[in-house]
């Protein structure tokens, strides 16, 4: 025989608690629940949810892969960076999240990832391949967002951005990526 979790928030609903009960959780409890830990690269919390048995590039690389991204008050950034892979953003809840976009011919775009379909906002959002990307969160205490990533997630194809790359973008675009850019240690 198979048990239900009576726990689970669709319990609770079925119950009589509605969806009004429900509270979003703090940036600390989203941390905690989900084991979030800081983003050794790109600034945020992160953790790593899945990884495809699927294998691409010769068997070595998951065909897929995804994590729980975290921007908080405390750690606003996603600092500007680069992927081989194809990177699907979707946003859970929390405030909207600004990224700015690259491409590889040096076109910049702004986007906002966020539940406010109608003012603009998007609740999915494609960083291709090659590309630039940076996020910022738009106000609020924390957006919690998804990233699936394809071909898989590989730190060897994480390329984090440098002075160097904002001096040869040009002086525009240089003093609007200088807060984008990972701190010197």
């Amino acid at each position: 025989m198979v048990e239900l979790n009576r726990n689970h928030s669709c319990s609770r609903q079925a119950a009589g608690a509605g969806a009004s009960s429900l509270r979003t959780p703090t940036a600390a409890e989203i941390i905690r629940l989900l084991q979030l830990e800081p983003h050794p690269l790109e600034g945020g919390y992160f953790r790593r949810t899945f990884a495809s048995a699927l294998r691409c590039d010769g068997g070595g690389r998951p065909l897929l892969t995804s994590i729980y991204y975290l921007l908080t008050q405390d750690n606003p950034v996603g600092f500007l960076h680069r992927n081989r892979s194809d990177i699907l953003h979707c946003h859970h809840f929390g405030a909207a999240v600004q990224y700015l976009l690259i491409s590889p011919e040096g076109s910049l775009s702004e986007h906002i990832l966020g539940p406010d379909i109608r003012n603009g906002e998007q609740p999915q959002l494609l960083a291709p391949g090659g590309w630039w990307k940076a996020s910022r969160l738009c106000s609020g205490d924390h957006a919690l967002i998804s990233e699936a990533v394809a071909p898989g997630f590989d730190y060897a194809d994480n390329e984090i951005a440098t002075e160097e790359l904002t001096r040869r973008l040009g002086p525009a675009l240089r003093a609007l990526l200088a807060s984008y850019l990972k701190p010197s240690t």
